[in-house]
């Protein structure tokens, strides 16, 4: 039996993506969603978050964050993320707004406030299946170096079955 898994973080697109990319690599079926009211990625300063709408393609962004600042934001390591996000998939979906109640059998966390949305959210949903989920945080701090290690923590994890 193939398992289906979900990998969900907050609304940067960083570490549900980097894992998304190394498990689909891998063989195995994924998704991965944020869960904010939309995508944030930094932007000049804390105060200057760029805001897009879930849905919005990741090339747009890109080519967005490329004509703004293309040095800060290949230095800051988004325009490279961005580039990878594009070879996953088109554009950032968002968690309650997916439709595959009973679809996924592990959902993987990368933050405890998600973790508990996740939970939130499915138990407000009606069940047309009920069928169990296994949901799993695994604490990765919100950068690409601890993306890449909690990527191999959820593959290593995956792997196991």
């Amino acid at each position: 039996m193939k398992l289906r898994y979900a990998m969900v973080c907050s609304s940067n697109q960083n570490r549900s993506m980097e894992a998304h990319s190394l498990l689909k690599r891998e063989g195995f079926a994924v998704s991965s969603y944020g869960t904010g009211a939309h995508v944030k990625l930094p932007g000049p300063s804390i105060r200057e978050p760029n805001v897009y709408d879930f849905g919005t393609p990741y090339k747009q962004m890109y080519d967005d964050l490329r004509r703004k600042d293309p040095d800060l934001y290949k230095r800051n390591g988004i325009l490279p993320m961005l580039k990878r996000n594009c070879t996953v998939k088109t554009a950032p979906q968002r968690w309650q707004e997916n439709s595959s109640d009973g679809h996924f059998d592990v959902v993987m966390t990368f933050e405890e406030k998600v973790f508990d949305m996740v939970i939130e959210d499915l138990n407000n949903r009606k069940h047309s299946m009920m069928k169990p989920v296994l949901i799993i945080n695994l604490e990765v701090k919100d950068n690409h170096e601890e993306a890449y290690i909690g990527a191999k923590l959820a593959l290593d994890l995956c792997q196991e079955h």
